[in-house]
């Protein structure tokens, strides 16, 4: 850390000089809620009732008619809470703030206004120089989900969506071990008398831990790897079991893999590709009817014979073993996904309001300055300015500055 950004953060602890207010600085806010575009996206980040919160605290919420189709709330749901319902994408983006799930396209930047708030996801490795380029011209202030923090420090989306994607993909997994979807004809846990079935979780991160959690209580014999200790002892004291893990030796990996019925593959990589942690070799040797579970596919997959699939065709055989590789597991179950979600942004949209706007809420809490990767179109995120070879600004002395 430089100098002057040790001397900004000093300068934005200490007590500040405050006029006497007049009345309230309380801001109504126009948010915008575009349809997403993105294939196979079910979620909002909004829900019906979180809408009518806002509109009873005086703000205003433009709605892209059949946004909120795929996670079933419909147009008339968000209408009845005071939603303004419009069919053109271009009054939907000329909003003060505009909040999605997804990152911008160029047409949908093309259409903002300069100057504009926007809430989306936006992962380093997939923005584009040309995306960039566009929102810097516009001078946009840009937040993405991937660094937005709650109180705790933790990584609150991401936190989130892991829960429900480490729980589905295990009851995705019973699916496919029935015999509806031509599996083993198991039920994943098993009854008394019978056998557990067994399941391999590689990665104990938020995943991991919750697909454990899940199989756990559904009966299922549960092995757990991962490269840190430090992880799996934290997912044995989270979840309050004693189950069994393991660092990835790969012998030992290799016989878990062989002898169980379903393995999720549930490692990240902090940037760029996720290891890849099984071989081919040890897929064709894998039990016939046998599921496995990339939800590492996003970030190439952590299995060798692993490709991508989607919501429609999700799985594939290889060597007799079913393989699940759908990037956006959480557009499964869009609705919960949306439910996680609005309680994470309606809070702080309430707060930018009751500030009287994001800078004002931006100096106070850190989690969310955090997540800002564009302030008034000047880069301020280190990871996006490596890939792209630029240098960042220091968001905190522009801040200070701009005070």
């Amino acid at each position: 850390m430089s100098e002057l950004s040790k001397l900004a953060r000093q300068a934005m602890m200490q007590p500040q000089e405050a006029l006497l207010e007049t009345g309230s600085k309380k801001n109504s806010l126009c948010i915008g809620i575009p349809k997403e575009i993105s294939y196979q996206e079910n979620r909002i980040p909004l829900t019906p009732l979180s809408v009518a919160l806002l509109v009873e605290n005086g703000h205003q919420v433009l709605l892209e008619s059949g946004a909120g189709d795929g996670a079933n709330f419909l147009d008339h749901h968000y209408s009845e809470q005071g939603a303004n319902i419009v069919y053109e994408k271009e009054r939907v983006m000329q909003a003060d703030i505009v909040i999605k799930i997804n990152g911008p396209t160029l047409e949908e930047i093309a259409l903002m206004k300069p100057g504009q708030v926007l809430f989306s996801s936006q992962p380093p490795s997939f923005m584009t120089m040309e995306t960039l380029k566009a929102m810097m011209n516009k001078k946009i202030t840009a937040l993405s989900y991937e660094y937005l923090r709650d109180e705790g420090n933790i990584l609150t989306v991401v936190r989130a969506m892991s829960e429900i994607v480490g729980t589905t993909s295990v009851l995705i997994a019973a699916e496919y071990l029935s015999n509806i979807f031509n599996g083993k004809g198991l039920m994943l846990g098993g009854i008394t008398g019978v056998p557990p079935t067994e399941i391999v979780i590689i990665g104990a991160g938020t995943v991991g831990e919750y697909a454990a959690r899940t199989a756990i209580a559904l009966g299922a014999q549960v092995k757990v790897f991962d490269n840190s200790v430090y992880r799996l002892r934290r997912l044995q004291t989270n979840i309050g079991n004693r189950v069994f893990t393991s660092v990835i030796q790969p012998i030992v990996l290799r016989k878990a893999v062989l002898s169980c019925d379903v393995v999720i593959g549930a490692m990240r990589s902090p940037s760029g590709r996720c290891p890849c942690i099984v071989t081919e070799e040890t897929v064709s040797k894998m039990k016939p009817n046998s599921v496995l579970i990339d939800v590492s596919i996003d970030q190439g997959g952590c299995f060798e014979t692993s490709k991508v699939t989607n919501h429609e065709e999700p799985v594939f055989r290889k060597y007799d073993v079913i393989h699940y590789c759908v990037p956006n597991i959480a557009s499964r179950v869009a609705r919960t996904a949306t439910y996680a979600l609005t309680n994470i942004f309606t809070p702080i949209l309430l707060d930018i309001g009751e500030k009287g706007g994001l800078w004002n809420l931006i100096w106070e809490k850190t989690g969310i300055r955090k997540a800002i990767y564009l302030y008034q179109g000047q880069l301020t995120n280190a990871d996006m300015a490596e890939k792209f070879n630029m240098t960042p600004k220091d968001l905190d002395l522009m801040i200070v500055s701009s005070r």
